[in-house]
């Protein structure tokens, strides 16, 4: 955590604006397990499998990623000399969402219709909040839950959160950080990262991506089409992440066959949305 912190004090200094987007699913199954409530998953119909967000998973989830995780990356970015506030898609009317209705799924075995799931999909952004503290100077560290106006807190996707936001707040790049070199065609193999993906062709790409990488291929994908320039699926292990992935590490998304947009001149500033999910010492 501390190189990727340094690295966005780096870019920070250098005159760029960072949101940082975490999540918290690790260290909310741990909290879970010692409150004797274990994480429990279920899987829809057509095999998609997905955490079971109830009432007290919610309240583990919440309590992790607001009170573990956020602290700790808080710490590390101030220890590195930014400004770091730490926000939830509570805070300011920053995320609304709506939660998932009844569906059916299998849940410890059992087929049954969960009505208790506090899951749901991002529906709105509202990006004042954020680029207020981007003009002060701050840098905004944001993770999930967000409001279902109706029917209260919701845990949203955080890749797919860093994703809407990058759009919301004119981002220049989206960087979305795991613990592989990007998308591999081969996921025991780091030998072979697919270094570019073009848009066009994203449909052929996307049973190479499985479990978490598929949702980030998802969410990199959205922001891309949704006008976002620069996409990328970097490596959160390196020593400065986010400035790897700009130079080009990782798996770049290019509109086609052409070369990655980041291959054009840069200029001084702009803004940059780091998905930190899944940067060492912060949860996916």
């Amino acid at each position: 955590m501390g190189d990727a912190c340094a690295d966005i004090a780096r870019l920070t200094a250098a005159g760029h604006q960072v949101v940082v987007v975490h999540g918290g699913g690790a260290d909310a199954d741990r909290l879970a397990a010692e409150l004797g409530r274990p994480a429990r998953r279920m899987t829809a119909p057509g095999g998609r499998e997905s955490r079971y967000t109830d009432g007290p998973a919610l309240d583990a989830l919440a309590m992790a990623m607001l009170g573990r995780v956020k602290p700790t990356l808080l710490a590390a970015l101030s220890g590195s000399g930014l400004w770091p506030v730490g926000l939830s898609g509570l805070d300011g009317g920053l995320v609304t969402a709506r939660r998932n209705p009844p569906a059916r799924a299998v849940v410890d075995g059992v087929e049954q219709v969960v009505r208790d799931d506090h899951s749901g999909r991002i529906a709105e952004v509202n990006p004042a909040l954020l680029l207020m503290l981007l003009r002060g100077g701050f840098t905004p560290v944001v993770s999930p839950p967000a409001l279902d106006a109706a029917r209260g807190m919701v845990n949203v996707d955080a890749d797919r959160l860093a994703a809407r936001l990058a759009v919301a707040v004119g981002a220049d790049w989206l960087v979305l950080l795991s613990d592989v070199p990007g998308l591999l065609r081969d996921g025991a193999d780091a030998g072979t990262l697919v270094e570019r993906l073009p848009h066009a062709e994203l449909d052929a790409y996307l049973p190479l991506a499985a479990g978490r990488m598929r949702v980030k291929v998802r969410s990199a994908a959205e922001a891309f089409a949704a006008g976002v320039p620069h996409v990328v699926l970097g490596d959160g292990r390196l020593e400065a992440p986010v400035t790897a992935a700009r130079a080009g590490a990782g798996t770049v998304f290019v509109p086609g066959g052409s070369p990655a947009r980041g291959a054009r001149g840069r200029r001084a500033g702009g803004r940059t949305a780091a998905g930190a999910a899944a940067v060492p010492g912060a949860a996916r």
